[in-house]
């Protein structure tokens, strides 16, 4: 696996290619979420965030496609708490595999 992945290498982990994880990043660290399929895959609730850097849209709560990005200028205090919230979430249940390169 590589240790760094561009954000259209990203893209290819969205989960409609079932034969591939699905992965989402979270301040530059993609997380393997394919044990969250349900979730994340195809028709989940969260399928907006895979195979993207879902930093803003986590903080905000936002399933927006606009706030799906790692841009996290102008966010709040609560909603970069709200953030943190969600890295520990997933930190504690799904595996780091690679880093969104920074010019993602």
């Amino acid at each position: 696996m590589a240790t760094e992945l561009t954000a259209a290498q990203l893209r290819a982990y969205d989960g409609t290619d079932p034969s591939k994880p699905i992965y989402v990043s979270v301040r530059g660290k993609v997380y393997d979420v394919t044990s969250g399929r349900g979730f994340y895959g195809p028709g989940g609730a969260y399928a907006v965030f895979a195979g993207r850097e879902a930093s803003r849209a986590l903080g905000k709560m936002s399933k927006d496609e606009a706030d799906v990005s790692g841009d996290l200028s102008g966010l709040t205090d609560k909603e970069l708490g709200v953030l943190a919230d969600w890295e520990t979430k997933f930190q504690a249940k799904y595996p780091v595999v690679a880093r969104l390169a920074a010019d993602a």
